[in-house]
């Protein structure tokens, strides 16, 4: 079993029950446009407020019991968000292009390795002019418990080859920790070339 297969056996501090403050104020400006693809979606709550609003939404996830909760709840709310056990490097494999894609604490997990499969994986679920917002925990963090720490410079080297990346913005990351996380919520465009 995975660390987040056990961890959603409990309630993991990220899962609030709730849309992270973050996802609903992009969603009442009016900046989560047209089909939304959610990166790492937990349990669903992001898929769900957004299918809510009019979206349609797939969430995916490497954990078959988080996608299983968020199955659960779709069921629950008579929700059309749709959920996937799916491994985010290979989202370019859902078969269908989307709109806008959301990656809420999902970034901070990879390894150096993986972040440009993720970008190219992302670029090509995207369509063109697509936007990618991304939530993820800033290194302002003191160090200790929680996940990896990043840099407005790894965010910017990893989302360069087909992106603009149109801002990197100071945010808070919610949870049921005790502290205060520093954030960085990043707005980025797919543009129509990818280059290697």
């Amino acid at each position: 079993m995975s660390f987040f297969d056990t961890a959603y056996e409990g309630s993991p501090p990220w899962d609030l029950g709730r849309p992270q403050r973050a996802v609903v104020e992009l969603a009442e400006a009016g900046r989560m446009v047209g089909s939304v693809l959610d990166v790492g979606c937990g349990t669903g709550e992001h898929a769900l407020y957004l299918a809510e609003r009019g979206h349609a939404v797939v969430g995916v996830d490497l954990s078959p019991r988080a996608i299983e909760l968020a199955e659960a709840k779709a069921r629950e709310r008579g929700s059309p968000a749709v959920f996937e056990v799916w491994d985010a490097l290979r989202v370019d494999e859902l078969g269908r292009p989307f709109d806008t894609a959301l990656d809420v604490g999902m970034f901070h997990t990879l390894t150096d390795e993986e972040r440009p499969i993720y970008a190219r994986s992302l670029w090509r679920a995207l369509r063109e002019r697509g936007q990618l917002f991304l939530l993820c925990w800033s290194e302002s963090n003191d160090w200790g418990r929680g996940p990896r720490r990043v840099s407005q410079m790894e965010l910017l080297g990893t989302f360069e080859a087909g992106w603009t990346v149109l801002s990197i913005e100071p945010a808070s990351y919610e949870s049921r920790l005790p502290e205060s996380i520093h954030a960085w919520l990043m707005t980025a465009q797919r543009e129509e070339l990818l280059t290697p």
